[in-house]
């Protein structure tokens, strides 16, 4: 699982409250790992009770007061450790293949105004990760750190830049296909 692994990079980055890694997780992780704010806060839980993360020393927070994290040498050991063990490649899972699929038995009807939804949804988001990389990564930003991180937005980029030219592809080959009657 790897929801643990995406708090503890986080955490590593900078120590934080359960809300500010909601609001992370919304503004950066969140575009190639999604997260509930409840999955969050139920994990932080379980990473402080394996001894991996702990509440910053200091004054106890009041109530309704926000509590911080920060990863212990375990936790930083235990990233280490899933960052150099090999993974598996994930089966593709997408609804809209799915969907086209079917609609080869069953017929078209709706499936090509909800591909240009589809298509106007990764054209703005292909346009909000270009916006993220002339902000934040100008020539000479080469650190490691920078250059992962690059890398990270670049493959969203190209993901985007795919499912916009897959999808106005798909798009012509709905205008050439005859009356909507399945095969």
């Amino acid at each position: 699982m790897s929801l643990p692994h995406a708090i503890l990079t986080a955490l590593v980055e900078k120590p934080s409250s359960g809300l500010e890694l909601t609001r992370r997780f919304d503004k950066s992780i969140g575009y190639f790992w999604s997260a509930t704010h409840q999955q969050i806060y139920r994990e932080l839980g379980k990473l402080e009770a394996e001894g991996l993360i702990r509440a910053l020393p200091g004054r106890q927070p009041a109530r309704g007061q926000k509590k911080s994290y920060e990863v212990l040498p375990a936790g930083r050991a235990e990233l280490a450790r899933w960052t150099a063990a090999p993974h598996d490649l994930k089966p593709l899972r997408d609804t809209m293949l799915l969907r086209l699929r079917a609609a080869a038995v069953v017929g078209t009807a709706g499936l090509e105004a909800d591909l240009r939804r589809h298509l106007e949804l990764h054209e703005r988001q292909l346009a909000e990760y270009e916006e993220i990389e002339e902000r934040d990564f100008p020539p000479g930003r080469d650190s490691t750190e920078d250059r992962l991180r690059h890398l990270v937005l670049r493959a969203g980029i190209d993901l985007e830049t795919f499912w916009t030219r897959w999808l106005r592809h798909a798009l012509a080959e709905f205008a050439e296909l005859p009356d909507d009657e399945p095969a």
